[in-house]
């Protein structure tokens, strides 16, 4: 079959397409004809092994599939790795059937990007009715659903950021209350006076370094920042215990693959996408669909922040 293979960690031109043998389903797999498979900013760490998850060579990188199964079923799957390839294996437990109603981009887009705004503001932080809400890096897969589901949570006004005018156009129109530029020199004030000149009580973070940094000084007592990303590749300061105490804050964590090994989660919050896109109260947005062999072109683009939503490779081209 067709696959993008790593032979050596690197950036996005280590992604090479090459013809490798079709991988084997053990009794408890799936084996999925891959109509499309995701692409995700996890992908571009994995590629380069700075990934939570370490890597190991030769390597098919890609984490979500939606595709047919053996038995004909429509799925959509999580897959350890495999997914830039014509056929992908998904253990059964992180295999979903797909619904009617619900296409292919917004299955991909649900299963990683969805399940974690939804987790990080229903289980993570806890966000309440009434309560203010950051969301860094606002037009990607992940913020243009975080930024939906806060407002249908009852966020009480949900700040965006994003790194250009037309990303932040995109979060206002899905229900962001303002945008600010995600390189505002101050971002600590610039949150602060987009909340009314107040501090904030909930922050979403990806992007690390200066801009978890910033983001920390602008929560309000009892306020909580999730941390679910790197994506600028360096690390934030150091937080001292006594400052959160001092502040009563809280900075937490959150990695998808835990929500798997939890039993009935993962199925729940699979339900209550799907539905929520089926009677048309999500939007996923569309990002940008490559052919497999533009890989390399689609890591490229995707690190250059070039693109918003959700970005798609196909396997038949």
């Amino acid at each position: 079959m067709r696959a993008i293979q790593v032979t050596e960690f690197g950036g996005p031109e280590v992604l090479v397409l090459a013809e490798v043998p079709r991988p084997q389903p053990g009794p408890d797999d799936v084996l999925i004809a891959v109509e499309r498979a995701g692409i995700n900013y996890a992908d571009t760490h994995q590629a380069e092994n700075s990934y939570l998850a370490g890597s190991s060579l030769p390597m098919i990188p890609g984490g979500e599939v939606v595709g047919r199964a053996a038995d004909g079923r429509r799925v959509v799957a999580l897959v350890d790795g495999g997914g830039y390839a014509e056929y992908a294996v998904a253990s059964e437990r992180q295999t979903f059937a797909v619904p009617d109603g619900v296409d292919d981009l917004s299955a991909l887009a649900l299963l990683v990007q969805g399940a974690t705004a939804w987790l990080l503001l229903s289980h993570t932080t806890r966000l309440q009715a009434g309560e203010s809400v950051v969301v860094h890096a606002a037009a990607g897969g992940v913020g243009t659903l975080a930024v939906q589901l806060a407002r249908r949570l009852g966020a009480g006004r949900v700040i965006a950021t994003a790194s250009s005018a037309h990303k932040r156009e995109l979060a206002v129109s899905l229900g962001a209350d303002t945008a600010i530029d995600a390189a505002s020199e101050n971002l600590t004030e610039a949150i602060r006076e987009a909340n009314g000149g107040r501090r904030v009580d909930v922050i979403l973070d990806m992007t690390g370094g200066r801009t978890t940094d910033q983001s920390v000084a602008a929560l309000a007592p009892f306020g909580r920042l999730a941390f679910y990303g790197m994506a600028s590749r360096r690390s934030p300061t150091p937080i001292a215990p006594a400052s959160l105490l001092s502040h009563s804050t809280s900075i937490s964590g959150m990695w998808l693959p835990h929500a798997f090994g939890v039993p009935g989660l993962m199925p729940h919050v699979m339900e209550e996408l799907f539905a929520l896109v089926a009677d048309g109260s999500l939007r996923v947005i569309a990002g940008g669909e490559y052919p497999l062999a533009e890989a390399r072109r689609a890591h490229e683009d995707l690190r250059s922040r070039r693109t918003s939503g959700k970005l798609l490779l196909d396997p038949t081209r």
